[in-house]
């Protein structure tokens, strides 16, 4: 199973407003070995080296529920399964980022542990498990 891992602006973006969880578009991109994103480090989709998605069918995700109960946010978001429609290249991380927010600030990610190739037809399940994040 792939490790989570948060992107340390996304506290700062939940209160500075960039983000409206229950309405706004969810996206992943994918990285490889060599572009490890840096959780201290980077802030919006740009400052990470991403690999070509133009040959997956879909990279949008679906918010299932977005809310707190006895004051605890949890964001849900359906397990995607994305097919390749081509070759695609190597990649160990998938980032989750804002693609409405101004700069496509970031999330997290979930690194794979090695790299993961899919060629035309492969299908790669994305396994978010309960929920993406919670917030006491």
């Amino acid at each position: 199973m792939a490790t989570y891992n948060k992107f340390q602006c996304f506290v700062e973006d939940l209160a500075e407003k960039k983000h409206n969880l229950a309405s706004d578009t969810l996206k992943v991109a994918f990285s490889n070995a060599s572009n490890a994103p840096s959780a201290s480090a980077d802030a919006v989709l740009g400052d990470i080296s991403t690999i070509a998605t133009t040959n997956l069918d879909s990279v949008t995700l679906t918010v299932s529920s977005s809310g707190q109960t006895t004051g605890t946010y949890k964001l849900v978001v359906a397990d995607k399964t994305i097919t390749a429609t081509g070759a695609v290249p190597a990649f160990r991380y998938v980032i989750v980022y804002n693609d409405t927010a101004t700069n496509k600030e970031l999330i997290c990610w979930y690194d794979y542990g090695s790299e993961v190739t899919l060629a035309s037809g492969d299908t790669f399940n994305l396994d978010f498990g309960t929920e993406l994040f919670s917030l006491a």
